[in-house]
């Protein structure tokens, strides 16, 4: 196994937390080849009203850099 690097990346979503995690690695996946895991460190709702709007999570996203 090579070297393993951590990213954090912050990504949001109308539809839930899941989404917005999905969404941070499709978005990583763009820069960033060999990703392992993604570790969920914070979430975060935008609440306006009664509802919520938005569903927010910061990720810790690793990856395997190339030799």
């Amino acid at each position: 196994m090579g070297i393993v690097k951590v990213i954090e990346v912050i990504a949001s979503s109308e539809k839930s937390f899941d989404d917005a995690t999905k969404n941070a690695v499709k978005e990583a996946a763009k820069s960033v080849k060999n990703i392992r895991s993604v570790y969920i460190k914070e979430m975060k709702a935008h609440v306006s009203g009664d509802a919520i709007t938005s569903y927010a999570v910061n990720a810790k996203i690793s990856f395997e850099k190339d030799s």
